[in-house]
């Protein structure tokens, strides 16, 4: 099969057993390998899905000019996706991008501009979601995508990987464990694979530090999980238990992931290896737990995976009380 361009490739990621990783007898852990896509993340889906979407629509025209509050992975692939769609694109971004992304926006051709000020929850979203609405009213023809509000950021997760869950598996899903940003991801595979598996447990995972789930809004490092602002996609009814991790754990947990099973995975893979890491003891034998592997980890080479960076937010970690799992329903 010859595709006709590279979004043509996002998709058909494997799954793959974590069974070095977790090798208790009874209990199988899958993982959806979402850094095979083509732009190195999960976020490739969302972002050809709302620009062919908005086309589709007619919200988004040959001459409009798109905009994104993101400082990372949906950033890149918009930027990707827009090049080959001859769109402009605009990437509002913060102080805790990475070098790494950095460049590669800007080998991509998109636009950039930064902010500095924190909102009132410590963070920049806030920010950048201000700047994005005074872009608007400047750039002429200017499309806001909007992945905090717009639906088919989680329909391109139900209708994506979701679909191909289904198709790569013949036994049932019990627990799903997947990290929590935008909500899109969370949003759209549990309502596909729930209507498949009404039994199924949906456990978030939240990092610390952040407030989608009542948390009190700290300093967080790790890009790509949690929020400093609850995203219009968010039902927090449809989610059964919120396990918390921090910088440390999701690093730790990036970490074991490479020992044990020789993958390179970003941040927020790291947090749902730590948050199944604590889930096991409590799951029934004969059960299956299925997660999300969101990025590769080559753009966290200066955050989880150096050592002055690791033995930092080590230190912050056995400085506070450990989190603990919350249950919300």
């Amino acid at each position: 099969m010859i595709c006709k361009n590279i979004t043509d490739c996002v998709g058909n990621t494997p799954l793959v057993s974590l069974s070095r990783l977790f090798p208790r007898e009874g209990v199988t852990v899958l993982a959806k390998m979402e850094m095979m896509n083509p732009g190195g993340s999960i976020k490739d889906r969302p972002a050809k899905y709302m620009l062919e979407a908005g086309i589709q629509a007619g919200t988004i025209s040959s001459g409009s000019h798109i905009i994104e509050s993101s400082s990372g992975n949906l950033a890149i692939a918009l930027a990707m996706t827009c090049k080959l769609k001859g769109l402009p694109f605009t990437a509002v971004v913060d102080p805790k991008i990475s070098p790494t992304n950095m460049k590669m926006l800007r080998l991509y051709g998109a636009n950039i501009v930064s902010v500095t000020e924190k909102d009132q929850n410590d963070g920049y979203l806030l920010t950048r979601i201000n700047t994005v609405k005074q872009l608007l009213l400047s750039i002429p023809n200017s499309v806001w995508i909007n992945q905090y509000a717009n639906p088919d950021n989680w329909r391109s997760h139900y209708h994506g990987e979701a679909d191909e869950i289904l198709r790569q598996t013949d036994r049932d899903i019990d627990y799903l464990v997947i990290g929590a940003s935008t909500s899109g991801t969370l949003m759209g595979v549990s309502r596909r694979l729930r209507e498949n598996f009404p039994a199924m447990k949906v456990i978030a995972v939240d990092i610390v530090g952040s407030v989608l789930f009542g948390g009190k809004p700290s300093p967080r490092e790790i890009p790509g999980i949690g929020a400093s602002r609850i995203p219009e996609l968010l039902s927090p009814e449809e989610v059964d238990s919120v396990i918390y991790v921090d910088d440390y754990e999701s690093a730790l947990g990036c970490r074991e992931l490479l020992e044990k099973e020789g993958i390179l995975a970003g941040g927020s893979s790291g947090s749902s290896v730590s948050a199944i890491g604590k889930l096991l003891p409590d799951i029934p034998d004969g059960k299956c737990v299925l997660t999300l592997l969101p990025d590769r980890g080559e753009r966290y080479l200066d955050l989880v995976y150096d050592q002055d960076w690791f033995d930092m937010v080590r230190q912050r970690h056995f400085d506070n009380t450990p989190p603990l799992q919350r249950k919300i329903a």
